[in-house]
């Protein structure tokens, strides 16, 4: 499988040069964001790739639109991928406007609440991502299955820290956590 962060949200923009949390509500992508998931999206194509599975963070739901677009795949809403709430940006869009807001997605599982509160302690994040692991271990088009998620997931998951749009190839099987190599490519940042 491949995992993708989001690309360069409104909160990233700030919080990148203040190290200051803005107090910006699940962002939005920015044009560079949107453009970073642009240039991510053409190292997917031609890969064998059955669908998305994407966090139902506005910024993630967007980075799948993008892909989605892109190389013809269906998008499946996974709240379990979210990202660990440390941010007021990790604080999400409750279901019924995620719903309104896009309505060609399948978001009746997804509650009014949704997202980790209070923030989520890395034990918890571990047993997320162990969770998460296992469930792909036991999936039979998990090499056919694109991840879209955040840096604290990802991070929890395979160990690597990733920028905006970065890819990482994963192997459930490995060792957890750990394991995925990040794909080098020239995203502008």
């Amino acid at each position: 499988m491949i995992l993708m962060r989001h690309g360069e949200s409104e909160f990233n923009v700030v919080y990148k040069r203040t190290r200051v949390d803005p107090g910006i509500r699940d962002p939005k992508l920015t044009p560079l964001g949107r453009h970073q998931v642009a240039e991510a999206s053409a190292y997917l194509e031609g890969r064998r790739i059955s669908h998305i599975l994407t966090s139902p963070y506005t910024r993630a739901i967007e980075t799948a639109s993008i892909v989605a677009e892109r190389i013809a795949v269906p998008i499946h809403v996974d709240t379990r991928i979210g990202e660990r709430a440390a941010f007021a940006c990790d604080i999400g869009t409750n279901g019924p406007e995620l719903r309104h807001a896009w309505p060609t997605l399948d978001l009746d599982h997804v509650d009014e609440e949704w997202w980790p509160t209070p923030v989520e302690t890395e034990a918890a994040l571990d047993a997320r991502c162990r969770a998460f692991r296992d469930r792909q271990i036991a999936a039979d088009n998990r090499r056919e299955v694109l991840v879209i998620s955040h840096w604290g997931f990802i991070r929890g998951l395979t160990g690597h820290t990733v920028g905006n749009a970065q890819l990482v190839e994963y192997d459930p099987h490995d060792t957890h956590p750990g394991g995925g190599t990040v794909v080098p490519m020239d995203i502008p940042c």
